[in-house]
């Protein structure tokens, strides 16, 4: 999938099949219930049209139907980074990251990581 353009409420509905593999509009709604009020028919219409788009693929072989992602995360995420960066950060890496190491606390162990892949990055 060339274009990979999720809606923001599409986007939190692939991060659930991401982590679950598989799952009703039933088991999606009561994770997005954690976070924000939700209706049951809004998240079966979303999951409609994210089928309907080949984000997921949906098994109606049993009584309650079962959704799949079809992208990967990881192509998904490098698409919309590509396009943030873009179109926030001007096209800089380097503002990128220098704003998310500034706004947010990395832990220790998130930090060694980092500069593990920038030392990498330089070989």
């Amino acid at each position: 999938m060339a274009h990979i353009r999720p809606t923001e409420s599409e986007l939190e509905i692939l991060q659930i099949l991401w982590e679950k593999g598989e799952a009703s509009v039933r088991d999606v709604h009561e994770v997005l219930l954690k976070n924000k009020d939700a209706g049951y028919t809004t998240t079966l219409k979303i999951m409609q049209i994210m089928h309907e788009k080949g984000l997921v693929s949906r098994d109606s072989s049993a009584r309650t139907h079962i959704y799949r992602a079809m992208v990967s995360q990881e192509l998904t995420q490098r698409h919309l980074l590509g396009k943030m960066i873009d179109n926030v950060f001007n096209g800089s890496v380097g503002r990128l990251i220098m704003q998310a190491l500034g706004s947010n606390t990395a832990s220790a162990e998130e930090l060694a990581e980092i500069k593990k892949y920038l030392d990498n990055l330089e070989k």
